[in-house]
C-alpha cells in the first residue's frame, strides 16, 4: 500500500531513528511533520516543529494542529525517548521521573489527542517505539525498561479501545540501533525504516495491539525470548 499523501506525525524526528523514519516516509511521498525538542528551522526536507512531548499541551496541541492543517492525521509515531543507564540508587534528582514523562506520558498524551481525530475520520494508525529492555530487566535500565514495559501495556489497552473505530495501535521494536542513546550499536537508523514502512501498509482491519521487529511479529514477554542471567543485556 502506498504511503504517498499520507499525513504522518513523527516525534523525536531530529535525529536517530525518528529522523530515519521521517526521511524514509518523505522520500516515499508522505506528508511528514516532525516533532522534536531541538528541531525547528528551515533546513529540513519536511516540516519540523519544536515540541516537548513530556508537556501535555505541546504534543496534544501539535497533534490537533496537524489534523486541522492537513485535514486528517493518518499515522502518529510516538518515537521520542530518553535512554539513561544508571543504577537505581544512582539516578539524579528527578532523572527517573523525567524519563518516564518523556517515554511514557509523551506517548499517552499523543494517543489521547490522536484517538478522537482518528475515530472521526474513520481510521488511522498509531505506532509506539518499544524495546526489549521492557522484558529483559537489564542492570542499569530500570527507568528505561519500566517506561517501555508500561508503554507496551498502554499500546495493548489503546488498541482494544480503538478497535471498533478502525484505528490500529501497534508497537515497533527497532533493535540495537546507533543513536545518541546507543552510539556503539551495530544497526544504522535507516535499517529500521523497512519495518515501519511495512507497518504503514496495514489495512484498517489489520493487526492491532501487536509488536513487530524486522517485519515480523515479536511476542514480547515470551519466556523463550529472554532468560534471566548475569550476562543479559537489553536491545
Amino acid at each position: 500500500m502506498s504511503v504517498k499523501g499520507k499525513v504522518i506525525l513523527i516525534t523525536g524526528a531530529a535525529s536517530g531513528i525518528g529522523r530515519a523514519l521521517a526521511d524514509g516516509f518523505h522520500r516515499d511521498g508522505a506528508i511528514i511533520v516532525g516533532a522534536d525538542v531541538s528541531g525547528q528551522g528551515n533546513d529540513w526536507p519536511f516540516e519540523m516543529q519544536m515540541c516537548d512531548v513530556s508537556i501535555k499541551t505541546e504534543i496534544a496541541g501539535l497533534v490537533r494542529s496537524v489534523a486541522q492543517t492537513y485535514g486528517r492525521l493518518d499515522m502518529l509515531f510516538n518515537n521520542a525517548g530518553l535512554g539513561i543507564c544508571a543504577g537505581i540508587e544512582d539516578y539524579a534528582e528527578d532523572q527517573f521521573e523525567h524519563l518516564i514523562r518523556v517515554n511514557l506520558f509523551g506517548p499517552y498524551y499523543g494517543i489521547r489527542a490522536a484517538l478522537p481525530i482518528m475515530r472521526n475520520q474513520g481510521g488511522g494508525h498509531i505506532v509506539n517505539t518499544l524495546s526489549r529492555a521492557a522484558e529483559v530487566g537489564g542492570k542499569g535500565f530500570a527507568a528505561y525498561g519500566a517506561s517501555k514495559a508500561a508503554l507496551y501495556t498502554l499500546t495493548r489497552s489503546a488498541a482494544r479501545e480503538a478497535m471498533d473505530a478502525g484505528v490500529l495501535v501497534n508497537g515497533l521494536i527497532p533493535g540495537p540501533t546507533k543513536s545518541g542513546m546507543n552510539p556503539k550499536a551495530p544497526q544504522d537508523p535507516a535499517d529500521v525504516y523497512p519495518t515501519a514502512r511495512w507497518m504503514a501498509g496495514f489495512k484498517p482491519d489489520g493487526p492491532t495491539g501487536r509488536v513487530f521487529w524486522n517485519e515480523q511479529e515479536y511476542r514480547i514477554f515470551d519466556e523463550e525470548n529472554v532468560a534471566f542471567d548475569r550476562e543479559v543485556r537489553p536491545r
